[in-house]
């Protein structure tokens, strides 16, 4: 723990954390990740959930999509490809989030 009286920020070559926090530009890379990752998440929840929502409680997916394979399979497939789309498209945007980190280090002096 820290010393008595000690502040409760924790500073960073002369710069505290409730300065960085206020900060426009910390602002908007927190602004961009929600409007980004919010959105993605709901996505991937909704798409996650479907398949043994939709296998429980309706016929839909037990029809043949391709020869003896049903659509379920083809369901249960797609998910693998979409948690890697997700992942590919995330990484290729955390860089945009990284960049605007970058700028608030400099900004801040750390």
């Amino acid at each position: 723990m820290g010393a008595k009286g000690a502040k409760a920020t924790k500073v960073v070559k002369g710069k505290s954390y409730t300065e960085v926090w206020h900060s426009a530009k910390f602002k908007t890379l927190i602004s961009r990740k929600k409007r980004f990752i919010i959105p993605l998440t709901v996505f991937f929840l909704l798409f996650y959930f479907a398949l043994p929502v939709m296998t429980s409680y309706s016929e839909v997916l037990n029809r043949p999509a391709i020869g003896p394979i049903s659509w379920a399979w083809m369901f249960a497939f797609a998910q693998f490809v979409m948690t890697w789309v997700l992942c590919i498209l995330y990484s290729r945007v955390a860089r945009r989030f990284d960049r605007l980190v970058d700028e608030i280090r400099r900004e801040m002096g750390a």
